[in-house]
């Protein structure tokens, strides 16, 4: 299986432990992780050309992938 890019133990390194941890222990934190992952993995199927789609269609993606990480970190930085 190829790298895919973005994966949320990359984007937050220092947090590795702490996102697994919130994944057990808050259901809606490990509900945005999951979006976040299932939303990725799309972004980079679009991005290798495995599932190609309109220039709108990708953007649209990226923005809402933004806005779980921003969410997510947020998240990461009060349960610090």
């Amino acid at each position: 299986m190829s790298h895919v890019p973005h994966e949320l133990a990359e984007e937050f390194p220092e947090a590795a432990e702490r996102i697994h941890a919130l994944k057990q222990e808050n259901a809606h934190f490990a509900k945005l992780a999951d979006e976040y992952h299932e939303l990725n993995r799309t972004i980079h199927r679009i991005e290798t050309r495995v599932e190609p789609t309109s220039d709108e269609v990708e953007q649209d993606l990226r923005r809402k992938r933004l806005v779980l990480k921003d969410e997510i970190a947020a998240m990461l930085s009060t349960a610090a």
